[in-house]
């Protein structure tokens, strides 16, 4: 794997990642579009990888992602869905606060809370009674607050 990448870097990855499952390839002008952003702000990011050979890119052609560059976003990608996941369905967090707070998360947490974090959802999952004792918990706590 790489070095460690910034947090807006994982975000272009992944948004490639998302565009060349899409349509095989990326383009600047959708990059920049997707995380509104400026073209030539895209343009660093995409040198910024490319020098990392995390994707294929030359001026005005496709992009594309390299074997390396796939592996990591979809990392990247497992663990923004893994969070999002457990805010909304063990949390009760909205989908756009879920998703939003994975975006955050995901960019920050390391290898290993990350793999006993998937323990524990995976604990959760095989043991519902647990999130419905939690989520009952949680009703009773707003029902107190009022």
């Amino acid at each position: 794997m790489p070095e460690q990448l910034s947090h807006s870097q994982e975000d272009y990855l992944e948004e490639i990642y998302n565009q060349v499952l899409k349509n095989g390839y990326a383009k600047v002008t959708d990059i920049s579009n997707a995380l509104n952003v400026k073209k030539a702000s895209v343009t660093g990011a995409l040198n910024a990888l490319a020098s990392k050979k995390l994707i294929n890119y030359e001026p005005y052609s496709k992009i594309t992602l390299t074997k390396e560059g796939e592996e990591f976003a979809v990392k990247i990608l497992n663990k923004h869905e893994s969070l999002r996941d457990f805010f909304e369905n063990v949390l009760g967090l909205s989908q756009s606060e879920a998703s939003e707070n994975a975006c955050r998360m995901e960019h920050v947490v390391s290898e290993t809370f990350f793999n006993n974090f998937i323990k524990f959802s995976d604990f959760l999952r095989e043991n519902p009674e647990f999130i419905a004792k939690y989520r009952k918990s949680v009703e009773i706590s707003k029902n107190d607050c009022k």
